[in-house]
C-alpha cells in the first residue's frame, strides 16, 4: 500500500485501548477483502501490515477461543 493510500483510510481502535498511551492496534474496514492494520502510537509513521480478510477473521477467533 502506498502512503498515501493509508493516510485516506478510515482507522479504528482496539477496543481494548484505553486511551492513556496503552499499547494497542487500529485497523480499517475501508477496503475489500484485506485488512490494514497498525500501531496506534506510530499511526503517522509507522508500518501498516496488511492481511487477507480471511486469514485476519481466523487470527481473531482464534484468540476470542483462547481466553
Amino acid at each position: 500500500m502506498r502512503t498515501d493510500d493509508v493516510n485516506s483510510l478510515s482507522w479504528r481502535k482496539s477496543s481494548y485501548s484505553n486511551g492513556e498511551g496503552a499499547s494497542c492496534v487500529e485497523l480499517s474496514d475501508d477496503l475489500s477483502g484485506i485488512v490494514p492494520v497498525r500501531d496506534s502510537k506510530l499511526a503517522d509513521r509507522g508500518p501498516v501490515l496488511v492481511f487477507p480478510a480471511t486469514a485476519w477473521t481466523a487470527f481473531i477467533q482464534d484468540v476470542k477461543s483462547q481466553g
